[in-house]
């Protein structure tokens, strides 16, 4: 059974924030943090801190086994070998380092293809990618809901046949759920690399790489319960030993004279210096977490939570919501005719309500629906019924300020 009381209790943010009379409904930014998470961190510090893969004694060698077994979990997690996984500081570097890492395997005449639906993290990597080498970037586009319709994108694919195809699994802005393994396979038969942006996917839907069939799949661990500042990058081991070296230094050389270096094998031929051990530590507690939870049970509720959202929500007549009702992770992006997001993002602030206005680095996404940004609400598995009643109170109240 699905004890949501249960499950809050695991969050002390939630308890905190029930005292000070605040609903979060921000998941899509950053997730909330078990307390199983805050004291793997905290055990690391207090009790075993040490550097890394650079010591013979004893709290260097149990640092570096609590590391790695982390990895371990994380790739078993997304289905991968742990020597597909490298460490990284989150989505936006991973993708970085794919962007850079291609630099001198495309150019002119190449199309580097994503879709309008993009994060920022994922659009100005490709940009600079383009400018490098000459390539061309083309993005699919949505239709004035917001959604990609996967007939036109598959005829855009078959069009411009991409070198590189890189697309989130799920909208940071919208929620949509993309159609993505269908675009991976046609992006394939012309010979591209496909790389996801599992960001928001990771937490909602536990992506299987190799069903999705992509080659490289990046995430952030702040938005899956984990700590900040730690990511990964899954890529197909071959795809990895491709790619060029992204940034270097310590760590992850075998060899150093003064003119030349050999670097180390993937995952470690991109794990560059001191890493975020105690954040790879609570990452792999986050893992345990969720693993302890039944995936089918978790989403149930997610969707039942989200129906019951957009039931609520339909009673006001002159909010427009956006994005795709049917495929979504559960995030309700919204605009009020005549009225800025920033108003009444503020104006719910004032009665407790957490959530996310703007172009949510989205700005592409924003201009090809023709709006100046939106109030977004982004549920996760730790909210519940009395969270949503809260926000519709405040919805309520806001737009008879406003009207």
């Amino acid at each position: 059974m699905f004890d949501i009381e249960a499950i809050r209790s695991d969050f002390p943010a939630l308890t905190h924030h029930q005292q000070q009379g605040i609903v979060y409904l921000d998941s899509a930014a950053t997730s909330q943090k078990p307390q199983c998470v805050i004291d793997a961190v905290s055990h690391f510090y207090e009790n075993g801190n040490a550097n890394v893969h650079r010591g013979a004694h004893r709290l260097s060698s149990d640092a570096t086994k609590g590391y790695e077994l982390a990895r371990a979990k994380v790739a078993e997690f997304i289905n991968c070998h742990a020597n597909e996984l490298v460490w990284t500081k989150g989505a936006t570097e991973a993708i970085n380092l794919v962007a850079y890492g291609l630099t001198h395997r495309l150019g002119k005449g190449d199309v580097i293809l994503i879709s309008e639906l993009e994060h920022h993290a994922n659009i100005v990597p490709w940009q600079q990618l383009a400018k490098r080498s000459g390539a061309t970037l083309r993005a699919i586009p949505v239709n004035d809901q917001g959604i990609i319709e996967t007939k036109s994108a598959l005829a855009l694919i078959e069009a411009l046949k991409p070198k590189v195809l890189a697309i989130s699994q799920a909208s940071n802005a919208l929620g949509n759920i993309q159609p993505v393994h269908t675009l991976i396979k046609a992006a394939k038969a012309h010979g591209g690399l496909t790389l996801v942006d599992g960001a928001q996917s990771l937490l909602h839907l536990r992506p299987d790489v190799k069903a999705l069939d992509c080659d490289f799949f990046v995430f952030s661990a702040h938005k899956c319960l984990g700590p900040t500042g730690i990511g990964g990058l899954y890529g197909r081991y071959p795809c990895l030993e491709a790619l060029e070296v992204f940034q270097t230094g310590g760590e992850m050389v075998t060899k150093v004279t003064i003119n030349e270096a050999q670097f180390n094998p993937p995952p470690g031929k991109f794990e560059t210096g001191t890493p975020n051990i105690a954040g790879v530590l609570g990452f792999g507690a986050a893992i345990d977490y969720l693993n302890a939870l039944e995936l089918a049970q978790l989403r149930a509720h997610e969707l039942q939570l989200f129906a019951y959202l957009q039931s609520q929500i339909a009673q006001f007549s002159q909010v427009r919501i956006l994005g795709d009702l049917n495929n979504n992770i559960g995030t309700i992006s919204f605009v009020v005719s005549g009225e800025h997001p920033y108003d009444l993002a503020t104006l719910m602030d004032m009665e407790g309500i957490a959530l996310r206005h703007g172009h949510h680095c989205a700005q592409p996404l924003m201009s090809a629906l023709g709006v100046n940004g939106t109030v977004r609400v982004s549920l996760a598995f730790y909210n519940n019924k009395a969270d949503v009643d809260a926000f519709i109170t405040a919805l309520a109240n806001t737009l008879e300020m406003i009207a």
